[in-house]
């Protein structure tokens, strides 16, 4: 039997979920959103496999994750979202977190991203894979004019963010996206401004995208 808890404040969502896993009679999930009744559960019973949504009110799902994980380190803890997972790429494979998956992915989707993770293995869809490429960039000069970002490089952090800004985002929106207060990202975008050498977003759009400071290539 495959103890799946289930954690998720969309009740329909979650119901939707536990029956559809629960058609394989080796499935058995559980379903909470309470913080407290979550923890209680993780203290009582050895659950094989954690679907944690991504936002919640109370706590966010990388949170959530993170204290399952400190209690016990080889949890198998999916991300299970209904929102883009890029932006979050990075800390959740900083939070030792097993995969993730949409929830507009099928049964046997779901199921399969299951298996591979109690396995050891994870799946990643292949428009996160294409973008796998990300990190720190640095800028080498081809000529004396550009001689000015020579040292410039972009962190992941405010790769992430400039992602968000080619998606068309405000500042809000990245905020709740990235799980970071507004301030972070208001301070970070001052730091790219001043390091490109630019007064706004589109310019450092286009800047980052000519020197080829990203990663990714939908800017």
């Amino acid at each position: 039997m495959i103890k799946v808890l289930l954690i998720d404040d969309h009740v329909s969502v979650a119901q939707g979920t536990k029956a559809l896993l629960e058609q394989d009679t080796n499935y058995q999930v559980t379903i909470s959103s309470s913080i407290n009744h979550i923890f209680n559960l993780v203290q009582e019973i050895d659950f094989d496999v954690y679907l944690i949504d991504l936002h919640m009110p109370e706590l966010n799902g990388i949170e959530v994750s993170k204290k399952i994980l400190e209690d016990n380190p080889q949890a198998k803890v999916i991300i299970y979202t209904g929102f883009e997972i890029d932006l979050h790429f990075n800390l959740i494979t900083k939070t030792r977190i097993s995969g993730f998956i949409s929830k507009t992915a099928s049964r046997e989707q779901i199921i399969n991203t299951i298996e591979c993770v109690l396995r050891g293995e994870t799946i990643i869809p292949l428009d996160l894979f294409w973008q796998l490429r990300r990190s720190t960039y640095k800028y080498e000069p081809t000529n004396t004019k550009d001689q000015s970002l020579r040292d410039v490089t972009l962190s992941e952090r405010e790769q992430d963010i400039l992602l968000a800004v080619s998606k068309g985002y405000t500042n809000r929106e990245i905020s709740d996206k990235l799980l970071i207060s507004q301030r972070s990202v208001e301070y970070a975008l001052t730091g790219v401004f001043s390091k490109l050498e630019v007064k706004s977003r589109t310019e450092a759009l286009m800047k980052a995208k000519k020197f080829k400071l990203l990663s990714f290539i939908d800017v």
